[in-house]
């Protein structure tokens, strides 16, 4: 039973480790990285910039500054 269990997980760490390999090595995981970056940059220049950041949702910008005020 220990030798069994030991055994099953061992396959799925292999399993599992190949399956990690072969979506890294995709172009959809590529593709997928960069627009992640250039977003993540965007934002951050946007941040640092001092400029108003849009909101979809008021209702969130709102409850903070209640947060903050009180």
């Amino acid at each position: 039973m220990k030798y069994r269990d030991g055994i099953v997980a061992t396959i799925a760490l292999a399993l599992t480790s190949v399956a990690l390999a072969g979506v890294v090595y995709t172009d959809a995981y590529s593709q997928t990285a960069k627009a992640e970056v250039s977003g993540f940059r965007a934002l951050t220049q946007q941040v640092e910039s001092g400029d108003t950041v849009a909101c979809a949702d008021t209702a969130l910008l709102s409850s903070a500054e209640q947060t903050v005020s009180q």
